[in-house]
């Protein structure tokens, strides 16, 4: 009895100091469609590791949506798997132009026909996450075929700002995308429900080699391609979605930046009328929404909330959805030290937590996805991988050089997951409101309704202290909540913490997912 009073208390000392914070259920925002990562490049030797145990590891830590017997998720349940699909470099070897281990294969060969056993590592990880559940695949491409190009490259070295197709080939790479969705359904049984023809195709550079596979285009080059790729979906009765436009950088949504015209005001030129030579409104399989990366816009802090606020108002003036489709760490990402050197705690966990807040309550995104699910000592991979590779003679297998492979997962993966293992697909995003305002160096706030009527809420403490925390759906309802912490201390790694009725206290550095234990 004395224990209940004065845990009674205490609830009630925190409720005073709190700040409080009021779902409010007639405020419905944008609906959610998935959480993903891509599986550039690194499936394509992890697909292929002697380690089966290693492999499931990373399986389940990327897909799986069980939980141990103490409650605690086994992963982080990713909704969207991005698969690249890839253009033949690694076919070319060292004349590609391009670092080998960002080099791909291509299903396609030179004399016409497909060679399905290609891309098999990725293939692979596409099948573990359709075991595990991933409702959503995407298949993306950084270039057309080597065999389409102008320069017979998979990246655009020795050419300007066009894209690197020759212009006799755009039905053959619309009819390669469309065999390649046959193919992947037919041979593996792997459904791709979208497609991104096109990746970064804006913004200053050119994607010249040696480093990967790209290329620049013009607006009127992306529609051309969007075009001829609905029709030829359209004539053999394929459901996947045309998705435009990957754009590098937000600001080349809105306007021009660091290029010409031909390459900027990405919204105006597909979703506007006057846009006579690009207007994609009526396009098949091309549904009316932008895809675009967040790098480059998230320092200084509040240019991070404006340039989103205005992209959601553009947006919205042209009845256009927004999917943020890729982002990892850059060097002008200073507070955290840039991009260089792999760090597996709450510094990067909190700053990309801080991202997605953004992008989801003030660009509205319906869809956000991290750049490379596994990478190497660089802040691009959810997953640290380490491969001991050795001088082998040229003709060694792939799998004999990895062996001794191993990964190691990090708190961004978790944190991460404090958004794609309880927001679900079709949840809802409402508005949250609060009588102090937002702190991004404190506490932020967002709530979701899951299509079968349970709430979410996901609170960030990125300050270093803790911060007393009151938070209730505005129809005053009483609710009990699991909390789920994602933090430095150990373990705490989407770890379920003591229920509560929607007041308690948020540790330091840490972010926490309360999740309504009882539907309404």
């Amino acid at each position: 009895m004395r224990q209940a009073l004065t845990l009674a208390l205490l609830t009630v000392a925190i409720a005073a100091q709190a700040q409080t914070y009021t779902i409010n259920p007639k405020s419905p925002q944008q609906t959610i469609e998935h959480f993903g990562a891509s599986d550039a490049w690194s499936m394509q030797s992890i697909g292929l590791w002697p380690e089966e145990e290693a492999q499931q590891q990373i399986a389940d830590w990327l897909f799986s949506m069980e939980t141990d017997d103490n409650g605690q998720p086994r992963g982080i349940g990713l909704s969207l798997w991005r698969f690249n699909l890839g253009a033949g470099s690694a076919e070319q070897g060292d004349s590609s132009y391009i670092n080998r281990d960002t080099r791909t294969e291509c299903f396609l060969r030179f004399d016409g026909t497909y060679d399905w056993s290609r891309q098999a590592g990725q293939v692979k990880f596409l099948k573990m996450a359709k075991e595990r559940g991933v409702p959503k695949i995407l298949a993306f491409l950084n270039s057309p075929p080597v065999y389409f190009t102008e320069n017979e490259l998979a990246t655009n070295t020795g050419r300007g700002g066009t894209l690197n197709l020759r212009y006799e080939c755009y039905n053959a790479f619309a009819q390669f995308m469309a065999s390649c969705m046959e193919g992947l359904e037919r041979e593996h049984g792997i459904h791709i429900d979208y497609i991104s023809p096109v990746n970064e195709p804006d913004g200053h550079w050119n994607w010249q080699g040696p480093k990967q596979e790209g290329s620049p285009a013009t607006n009127w080059e992306i529609a051309e391609v969007a075009r001829r790729t609905g029709k030829v979906f359209a004539e053999k009765g394929l459901t996947t979605q045309i998705m435009v436009n990957e754009s590098s950088d937000l600001r080349c949504l809105l306007g021009i930046y660091k290029t010409s015209w031909e390459r900027g005001n990405a919204i105006a030129a597909f979703w506007s009328k006057d846009s006579t030579q690009t207007y994609l409104g009526n396009t098949p399989n091309v549904p009316r929404l932008m895809l675009a990366h967040s790098y480059w816009t998230n320092t200084p802090v509040n240019y991070m909330k404006r340039i989103r606020q205005e992209l959601r108002k553009e947006l919205k003036k042209y009845g256009v959805k927004f999917w943020q489709s890729e982002i990892c760490i850059m060097s002008n990402d200073e507070e955290i030290g840039g991009g260089g050197g792999y760090d597996f705690s709450m510094k990067t966990a909190l700053y990309v937590a801080r991202i997605i807040h953004h992008d989801l309550c003030y660009a509205n995104a319906e869809s956000w996805s991290w750049w490379r699910a596994c990478g190497g000592n660089y802040k691009d991979g959810l997953i640290r991988v380490f491969e001991q590779r050795r001088r082998q003679p040229r003709r060694q297998s792939q799998e004999q050089v990895q062996q001794g492979a191993k990964a190691r997962d990090s708190r961004l993966l978790w944190a991460l997951g404090n958004y794609s293992r309880f927001i679900r697909p079709g949840a809802v995003r409402y508005d949250v409101d609060a009588k102090q305002k937002e702190d991004p160096y404190g506490v932020m706030v967002s709530a979701y309704k899951n299509a079968d009527g349970t709430w979410v809420v996901v609170a960030i403490n990125y300050s270093e202290q803790e911060q007393p925390f009151s938070f209730a759906v505005g129809d005053k309802q009483n609710r009990q909540w699991q909390p789920y912490r994602t933090s430095d201390v150990e373990g705490e790694t989407l770890k379920p913490i003591n229920a509560c009725d929607g007041v308690t206290t948020l540790t330091p550095r840490s972010v926490t997912t309360f999740v309504e234990k009882t539907k309404i």
